[in-house]
C-alpha cells in the first residue's frame, strides 16, 4: 500500500497538478481502474479518486480507460457516477469523482434488503433505457463491479470503458470488447458465438438486456453468478419479477426483453417496481413543484415507512430535499418533523453540516408559525448544536419573542429558555435573559407569567451567585401578590424548590413574611402549598442556625474571673419555669451582692432632715439622685425590674401609668438599659408569681409600690426638713408621720401640683395605697423668696414625663 502511495506521488510530481489527495485503496474487482478514497485540497470534501497507471502490463487497456474518461465527462445523467475533475499524462489517468463505494462490497455481504434492490435495479434501468434510447449507444459492461452506491445510497453507473454510440464510425466495443476483465462469463449468447462484430446486426439494446438479466440474478443471490447455465434457476429473485427476469435473458436476441419494457412493467400499479421507497425517491426529486395536498400525503407515506428506507438514502438524498422545502418551499412543521426524524441517525459532525446552517436560517426568518415550531422541536435540537452557535446566532434571535405581540410566542420563548439555558454563558444568563423575564413576568396574560415563574425556579441554579438570591427574592415575592391563582401556587412550588439558595437571613427577614399571607389565600391551592412551602424554610433556617452560638453577649468571665458568679441581665437561664422568670432571676441575683445600708450624703441645708407636706412641690434635690448613693443603690432604687419584683400580686391601679408627672416616669433616672432586656422584664408581670427574691437590703426602705419609703427614711434619721418644706399643724391634721410622695402615692395634675395623695401605708401590715376622698389642706402662706423658688419649681415640673411614651 506504501508503495502504491509513493508511486501515485512520484507520478503526480512529474504531471500536471492534481489538487486532491489520494487517501485508502479501495478494493474493486473486474476493473481495469484501482479505486482510492480522496479529499480536495480546497476544501476538504471527499470525492473517490480512479487511477490508471500506465506501464507496460495494463498498456493494452489504455484505450478502456481513454475511452471510459471521454463518456464521463460527455455523458451527464443523474444516474451515472458525477465527474469533479480528471488529469491525463503519459504516465497515468486520473478521474475524481464524487465519493463511491463498489456496489460488490454490499452484495457479497448481502446487506441490501430487497426493497432497497428493487429501488437501485430502478435506478440503474432508467439509466440504461437513457443510454440505450436517447443516446443511441450500447454500454456493454453492465455487472455488479461496474455500478457504485453514492453517498445517498443511490447505484451509480460507471464502467464506462466499452461504451460505444451506434452512429461513432468505428464503435469501440466491437473493437476492445474482449479485453473487459473476465468478459467471458458476462457475454451475452450471441456475443459468446460470433464475437463482438455480430452485435452490428442486432438490436441495442440485446447485450445490455441480457447483461441486465445477469445484473438481476448477482444482487439477489449475493454475487453468485459464475456461469450462465445458473440464470436459468431464479431462486430469491422475487416472485412477482421472475417472469420480466426471465424475458431478459432469452437465448434469442430478437425476443428479449429490453430494459426500457422491464422498466415500463415493473412500474405498473401492484408490479415489482411499485413499492413505498421507489416512489419517495421520485417524489422528492419533484418535490419543489408538487402542491400542498401532494406533500402532506408523501410525508405521511414517509413516516410510515421511513423504517424501511436505507439510512443512506434520507441523509444524502432526501433530507437535503425536505431542507429546500422547509426553508423556499413552503414545507411547514410537518416537513420539519420528518426532518427531525431523520436527523436522529445523523452524527453531530452530519448534523452540524447538513442541519444546523439551515436551523439558524430559520431563526432569523420572521414568519411566527416557523418561528412556533422551532422552538417546540428546540428540544430535539440542542444536543446537536454547540455552544457557539447557541450563544452568537440563535439566542439572538430569540430574544425577539419576548416581546412579540402574539401571546403564543412570547410563551413558547419562556419555555424555550429551559432549553437553551445549558448552553448560554453567564453573561446571557445574567444579563439579557433576566431582563426581558423581568417584562414576561409583568405579561398581561397569565399563563405567561405563571410560566415566568416556573422558568426562573428552575434556572435558580444557572443564575450567578451575586444576583440569584436578589432576582429571585424579587420575582418570587412579587409572584406571591399576583391576582392569577396558579401563578401564586407557582410562586410558592418555586421557592419550596429554590429554598436551599437562599441564607438564613433572606429566609427569616423577607421571605417568610412574604409567605405567611398565602396561609390564609382565598384558594385552598395557595393554602395548602403555603404550608408546605413554610414548612420548608423553617426547616431550611432551623438547619442553618443549628450551629449559631447561644448568646451573642462576651461572658463576663473573660473580662473579670471572679464576677462568674453573678449572671448578667440578658443571659438566658433555662431553669427559670416562665419564659421571662431569667431576667427578674439575674436582676435579683444582682442586687443581693449589695450589702450594708443605704448612707446618705451630708447637706448643707439638712434637706433629708425637714418634714415636708405632701402638697408641697418637690425641690431639685428630691428629683435628682443623692450623690452619696452608690451606683448599684441608685439603680437598684428606681429600677422598673427591681419594683416588678418586688411588687405584690395585686394589680396597679388603672391610672398608674399615666402618671405622667411622677418623677420616677423621668427617662434620665432608668441609666443606660438594653431595648430588648427592657421589654422582656415588663412583659414578666403576664407570667405566673414567683417567690420574692431576699435581699441584703432592709426591706423597709422600700414600699410595695418600689418606691424609696422617704417617710421611714425620715423617720429613722430624725433630721428636719429644709425650710419651707415643713408643714404647719392645723387642726384637721393628725400627729402621724407627714404623708410620703412617690408613684402610686401622689398623682400630678400636669401643672406641676399634686392633685391627691394616698394614706400612708401601716407600717405592719402593709395596707394597699388607697386615693385619698377628701381635697388635701391647703398649703400654708410662704414668704415671698419661697414663693418664687416654688414658682420657679413649678415651672421646671411642667416638663415631667416628657421622656415617656407610655
Amino acid at each position: 500500500m506504501d508503495f502504491l502511495k509513493s508511486a501515485v506521488a512520484s507520478a503526480i510530481s512529474k504531471g500536471p497538478p492534481f489538487p486532491y489527495t489520494f487517501g485508502d485503496r479501495v478494493d474493486v474487482d473486474n476493473s481495469v481502474w484501482s479505486l482510492y478514497n480522496g479529499t480536495k485540497r480546497e476544501d476538504g470534501s471527499n470525492c473517490s479518486i480512479f487511477s490508471f497507471e500506465i506501464n507496460d502490463s495494463t498498456r493494452s487497456r489504455l484505450p478502456l480507460a481513454k475511452n471510459a474518461l471521454r463518456k464521463l465527462r460527455t455523458l451527464r445523467h443523474p444516474g451515472v457516477v458525477k465527474i469533479i475533475d480528471s488529469a491525463e499524462t503519459d504516465s497515468y489517468i486520473y478521474i475524481a469523482t464524487e465519493r463511491v463505494t463498489p456496489l460488490s462490497w454490499h452484495v457479497r455481504r448481502e446487506a441490501l434488503n430487497t426493497e432497497t434492490i428493487k429501488w437501485g435495479l430502478h435506478s440503474t434501468a432508467i439509466t440504461l433505457k437513457f443510454i440505450n434510447e436517447e443516446a443511441a449507444s450500447i454500454h456493454g459492461n453492465i455487472r455488479a463491479s461496474s455500478i457504485y452506491t453514492a453517498e445517498s445510497g443511490e447505484w451509480k453507473l460507471a464502467g464506462f470503458e466499452v461504451l460505444s454510440s451506434m452512429k461513432d464510425d468505428d464503435p469501440v466495443i466491437y473493437k476492445f470488447g474482449g479485453l473487459l476483465p473476465d468478459s467471458g462469463r458476462y457475454a451475452s449468447p450471441e456475443v459468446v458465438k460470433g464475437g463482438w462484430d455480430a452485435l452490428r446486426n442486432q438490436p441495442i439494446h440485446a447485450a445490455d438486456s441480457w447483461n441486465f438479466g445477469t445484473l438481476v440474478y448477482e444482487v439477489f443471490n449475493a454475487g453468485a453468478f459464475t456461469n450462465s447455465e445458473q440464470l436459468a434457476q431464479a431462486k430469491k429473485v422475487p416472485p412477482n419479477m421472475v417472469t420480466s427476469y426471465k424475458r431478459l435473458i432469452q437465448q434469442n436476441p430478437k425476443t428479449r426483453l429490453s430494459v426500457a419494457h422491464f422498466l415500463e412493467q415493473g412500474s405498473r400499479s401492484r408490479a415489482f417496481f411499485d413499492t413505498p421507497l421507489i416512489h419517495v425517491a421520485q417524489f422528492v426529486e419533484n418535490m419543489g413543484v408538487k402542491n400542498q395536498d401532494e406533500r402532506e400525503e408523501f410525508l405521511r407515506g414517509l413516516e410510515e415507512t421511513g423504517d424501511q428506507f436505507p439510512e443512506d438514502f434520507f441523509k444524502a438524498k432526501i433530507l437535503p430535499e425536505l431542507l429546500k422545502s422547509v426553508e423556499f418551499g413552503g414545507g411547514g412543521p410537518k416537513v420539519f418533523s420528518v426532518v427531525l426524524k431523520i436527523g436522529e441517525k445523523l452524527s453531530d459532525e452530519e448534523w452540524e453540516s447538513n442541519i444546523t446552517p439551515c436551523i439558524v436560517r430559520l431563526f432569523a426568518v420572521p414568519d411566527r408559525a416557523t418561528r412556533v415550531f422551532l422552538l417546540d422541536n428546540l428540544p430535539k435540537m440542542i444536543d446537536h448544536l454547540s455552544n457557539r452557535v447557541v450563544n452568537d446566532k440563535i439566542f439572538p434571535e430569540m430574544l425577539t419573542g419576548f416581546s412579540d405581540v402574539a401571546p403564543i410566542v412570547r410563551e413558547q420563548t419562556v419555555k424555550a429558555v429551559l432549553v437553551v439555558v445549558p448552553k448560554l454563558s453567564d453573561r446571557n444568563v445574567n444579563g439579557d435573559l433576566l431582563k426581558y423575564l423581568a417584562k414576561t413576568q409583568n405579561d398581561e396574560q397569565p399563563g405567561i407569567r405563571t410560566n415566568t415563574t416556573i422558568c426562573l425556579g428552575k434556572i435558580a441554579r444557572n443564575l450567578g451567585p451575586n444576583t440569584r438570591q436578589k432576582v429571585l427574592t424579587a420575582a418570587f415575592t412579587r409572584a406571591l401578590r399576583d391576582p392569577f391563582v396558579h401563578a401564586r401556587n407557582a410562586a410558592l412550588l418555586a421557592l419550596a424548590a429554590t429554598a436551599d439558595v437562599f441564607d438564613e437571613s433572606d429566609c427569616a427577614v423577607r421571605l417568610l413574611p412574604a409567605i405567611t399571607p398565602s396561609l390564609v389565600d382565598k384558594e385552598k391551592l395557595v393554602r395548602a402549598q403555603a404550608n408546605k412551602t413554610l414548612d420548608v424554610f423553617l426547616q431550611r433556617i432551623k438547619t442553618l442556625t443549628a450551629n449559631y452560638p447561644d448568646t451573642a453577649i462576651p461572658s463576663p468571665t473573660a473580662a473579670d474571673p471572679g464576677a462568674a458568679a453573678a449572671p448578667r441581665m440578658g443571659t438566658v437561664q433555662t431553669d427559670e419555669s416562665s419564659w421571662a422568670g431569667w431576667a427578674i432571676s439575674n436582676f435579683t441575683k444582682k442586687l443581693s451582692t449589695a450589702s450594708g445600708e443605704i448612707e446618705r450624703a451630708a447637706s448643707p441645708s439638712g434637706l433629708g432632715n425637714e418634714p415636708r407636706s405632701a402638697s408641697a412641690p418637690i425641690t431639685a434635690a428630691a428629683v435628682h439622685p443623692r450623690p452619696g448613693l452608690s451606683i448599684e443603690a441608685r439603680t437598684a432604687s428606681v429600677s422598673t425590674l427591681h419594683r416588678k419584683a418586688l411588687s405584690p400580686t395585686t394589680p396597679a391601679p388603672p391610672n398608674f401609668l399615666g402618671d405622667e408627672d411622677n418623677e420616677d416616669n423621668d427617662p434620665d433616672a432608668w441609666g443606660d438599659l438594653d431595648e430588648e432586656t427592657f421589654f422582656d422584664a415588663e412583659d414578666s408581670s403576664s407570667s405566673t408569681a414567683k417567690p420574692k427574691p431576699t435581699t441584703t437590703t432592709s426591706s423597709r426602705s422600700f414600699d410595695e409600690w418600689g418606691e424609696p419609703d422617704i417617710a421611714f427614711m425620715g423617720n429613722k434619721s430624725k433630721n428636719p426638713l429644709p425650710k419651707g418644706l415643713t408643714k404647719k399643724p392645723t387642726t384637721t391634721s393628725t400627729t402621724a408621720t407627714a404623708p410620703r410622695i412617690g408613684v402610686g402615692n401622689a398623682f400630678s395634675n400636669g401643672k406641676g401640683n399634686i392633685a391627691a395623695a394616698r394614706k400612708p401605708l401601716n407600717k405592719t401590715t402593709g395596707m394597699k395605697p388607697m386615693v385619698a376622698g377628701t381635697k388635701p389642706a391647703p398649703a400654708p402662706v410662704a414668704k415671698k423668696a419661697e414663693a418664687k423658688k416654688a414658682d420657679a419649681w413649678d415651672d421646671d415640673a411642667d416638663g415631667w414625663g416628657d421622656g415617656w411614651d407610655i
